[in-house]
């Protein structure tokens, strides 16, 4: 795919509108080519494209446009390092000024590339840092499916799918979607091994704690499995996980006396946690009661008994959990409880109930033959 600019006109006659171009804005450039070729020709003109941005012109996009045309016929060993400098130049551009432009520009070297080019991820890249820095993250491809097989395609070195994800994943937190921001650091935190997990703590350590500030986050035993959490073990911020994942209220309120400044050091509130780990052993007990009463409710989730009600409504529209109130007999009758774990033992369940369906079927299917 190329990008068309200038319709019948050579590529030196392109580069050398260009240089004329450049130089009628300010630049400082010959307007004779290079006798090296087109390549050293983009490099020269790529140097100083940038004062073309600073004004209102119309033809500005037409310009950027033709740079990029021409950078798409070179061949691959001369693209990448003249890639990477116009990438730079429309990413430090007076960063916040012409976001538009420069994201359309760069999204037009993006898809004007082989799909298999390495140097695909340099523009990704900056295609990211553009687009987050102007709040259009939703304008750039960001699927996990799609920046797995990228990743794949593009044959990044570990360090640079870290450098990828990190990116992506700080983009969509600053953009407020924080779904798919926790997928893209689950994915990260899960592309570490034993070997280099504890280079991962920075990460593993702001995963969580983002994870326990969401307000829409309540399942965290995944967390535990991936490695550079594990590599956390021993340490305060993976006891306060591991009460988030299958502790109840009282265990994080005597955690929380003993450890006060290093909750408030992470920056959690410790009215929302105390809200959040309401809910989370509300659903505990859930699963293991199909009755709980009133009394019982406000002992485990220490509140009032003008409160239950209201607290018992707030949890049912987190769909975490499905019952209804017994106002005559003041206790809570339960349907269904999402589980905190998903463990061996709740496989286990899901085996027996699936079997026993099985069973019933048979039982009906033998009944209907019968007949």
């Amino acid at each position: 795919m190329s990008v068309p600019a200038f319709i019948d006109v050579t590529e030196e006659d392109q580069a050398a509108e260009l240089r004329a171009y450049l130089k009628s804005k300010g630049a400082e450039i010959s307007e004779e080519n290079s006798e090296g070729g087109l390549h050293i020709d983009l490099a020269q003109i790529i140097e100083v494209c940038d004062v073309c941005l600073r004004d209102d012109d119309k033809d500005v996009e037409s310009v950027m446009n033709s740079i990029v045309s021409l950078l798409l016929i070179l061949e691959p060993d001369k693209q990448e390092a003249l890639i990477e400098s116009l990438c730079e130049k429309l990413v430090k551009f007076r960063e916040g000024e012409r976001p538009s432009l420069r994201l359309q520009i760069l999204s037009n070297l993006f898809h004007g590339m082989d799909k298999s080019a390495p140097v695909r991820y340099t523009v990704y890249c900056g295609l990211i840092r553009v687009a987050s820095a102007c709040n259009a993250i939703r304008y750039i491809p960001t699927d996990l499916d799609q920046v797995r097989k990228w990743i794949s395609t593009w044959n990044l070195s570990t360090e640079k799918k870290h450098t990828l994800l990190r990116l992506l994943y700080e983009a969509l937190v600053d953009s407020k979607k924080s779904d798919s921001a926790a997928k893209i650091m689950v994915e990260l935190l899960g592309s570490y091994t034993e070997d280099n997990a504890s280079q991962a703590r920075v990460d593993a350590h702001r995963c969580i704690v983002r994870a326990l500030k969401d307000p829409k986050t309540f399942l965290l035993d995944h967390l535990l499995s991936l490695k550079p959490v594990k590599f956390l073990e021993g340490e305060l911020i993976h006891d306060l996980l591991t009460i988030f994942v299958s502790a109840k209220l009282s265990s994080y309120v005597k955690f929380y006396q003993n450890n006060k400044d290093f909750i408030d050091s992470l920056g959690l509130s410790h009215e929302h946690n105390m809200a959040k780990m309401r809910l989370l052993t509300f659903m505990g007990m859930a699963v293991e009661n199909k009755e709980i009463s009133f009394d019982t409710l406000q002992q485990e989730l220490q509140v009032g008994s003008d409160d239950v009600e209201a607290f018992v409504i707030d949890a049912v529209k987190t769909k975490m959990v499905y019952c209804k109130i017994d106002q005559t007999l003041k206790k809570v009758v339960i349907s269904h409880s999402t589980h905190r774990t998903f463990g061996k033992q709740q496989w286990q369940q899901l085996y027996d109930t699936l079997n026993a369906w099985k069973q019933n079927l048979n039982k009906v299917k033998t009944s209907l033959y019968s007949i």
